[in-house]
């Protein structure tokens, strides 16, 4: 058998038609598979290699700490300087209420930790999330999923959830005492790259805390510089009491974290002792890779050049057959007529060496987020692959 086929008999899979590409090597924004062909990444793992694939900075991170060491004991009993070290960057670039990191192994494992955190602390029980929301697929993540198509084959899930209509004003009347906590995406992704207005965004966090209740924003795919400033929020003049993060946060290796007040993350301490736990959460090589991404980050200003990468792409993106193109810096949706002509184009995209995807809420819709440092002579080759697959297609 080759690889395909093994990959196909004993890798559990989660799709009928897996993209199944054997991808030997990848580089920057490009991968090359195993016949030596190359592809310019328009999708970063998903927005998880803001900095590139492979960069030097993370993989000497790596190096130097699995000569130290690996796995010591559970999350949170030993001093572990990359996750000590890691914590402290992180909140040195965080406002000032967001001060203590619980390092998870996933986006989804800080949703379900952000989830428990709330209602130990608030003592309520009622978490708000909203239609067309994506936060993970474990089954409390799930349960705050705001699309049924996702959850119904699932059930039953949490009880207690409510889903609102994002960006609605009136739907925020909704949110009462009982409410432990709303759980928003700064930016809907999944949906498509849909921005709240900075009027909502305001508004929500007035409600909540005129309620008692705790605002969380899930940053996991909108963090890290993607939208153009460091985090989604700042863009809106609020600040959150809980942020959820993922994907990037690794540098390319599994992590998630949600942050919090220190006075709030205490409830987990206590009543239960040990209230939440975990095994690899915050792996010592994850912590040293994601510090070392996100110091490269900063220290190069990756973030500074994103808004002009994001009106290049929007420059080059124009043909009769999209009908709409949406960013938030580089997270990027061209939308067409249908999820068969979106495959079509991305198929014909992948084919001439391009890797692009679509959306789970927006199957129409491509997704464009690549590294952050893409070039300007990868941008305009890979939009002009683009354009050539639409007119083929």
């Amino acid at each position: 058998m080759n690889q395909r086929q093994l990959f196909l008999q004993h890798v559990a899979q989660t799709s009928d038609a897996p993209l199944a590409l054997e991808i030997v090597k990848a580089e920057g924004s490009t991968l090359w598979d195993a016949d030596g062909k190359s592809f310019i990444d328009l999708i970063a793992g998903i927005s998880v290699c803001n900095i590139g694939h492979r960069h030097p900075a993370v993989t000497e991170a790596i190096k130097k700490q699995v000569d130290q060491y690996l796995h010591l004991l559970v999350y949170g009993e030993f001093v572990e300087t990359p996750q000590v070290a890691y914590a402290h960057y992180l909140t040195q670039h965080l406002p000032g209420s967001l001060n203590s990191v619980y390092f998870t192994n996933s986006g989804a494992e800080a949703t379900e930790g952000a989830m428990k955190l709330v209602k130990r602390y608030t003592s309520r029980t009622q978490i708000i999330a909203f239609n067309q929301s994506y936060h993970g697929s474990t089954q409390g993540a799930l349960s705050i999923i705001g699309d049924e198509y996702w959850r119904n084959a699932y059930r039953p899930l949490l009880p207690g959830i409510l889903h609102l209509n994002y960006n609605s004003l009136n739907d925020l009347e909704h949110i009462t005492t009982a409410t432990a906590c709303v759980i928003a995406e700064t930016i809907q992704a999944e949906r498509g790259v849909i921005a709240p207005s900075k009027a909502w965004m305001q508004a929500l966090r007035k409600k909540c805390t005129e309620t008692g209740c705790l605002l969380v924003l899930d940053e996991i795919q909108s963090g890290f510089g993607r939208t153009g400033t460091l985090w989604g929020f700042e863009q809106f003049g609020i600040i959150p009491d809980i942020i959820l993060l993922g994907k990037a946060l690794g540098g390319g290796m599994p992590l998630g974290a949600f942050v919090a007040d220190k006075k709030i993350m205490r409830s987990l301490t206590s009543n239960p002792v040990l209230g939440h736990i975990t095994t690899f959460g915050g792996h010592p090589v994850s912590c040293a890779a994601g510090l070392a991404a996100m110091k490269a980050l900063q220290e190069e200003n990756i973030t500074g050049g994103v808004k002009a990468k994001e009106k290049l792409f929007l420059s080059l993106l124009k043909h009769p057959q999209i009908k709409a193109v949406r960013s938030a810096g580089l997270l990027i949706v061209v939308e067409f007529e249908s999820f068969e002509k979106n495959k079509t184009i991305i198929d014909l995209c992948i084919g001439s060496g391009v890797l692009t995807d679509w959306f789970l809420f927006a199957p129409e819709c491509m997704r464009i987020a690549p590294p952050l440092n893409i070039s300007d002579e990868e941008i305009i080759k890979a939009c002009g692959i683009i354009i050539d697959a639409i007119n083929k297609a």
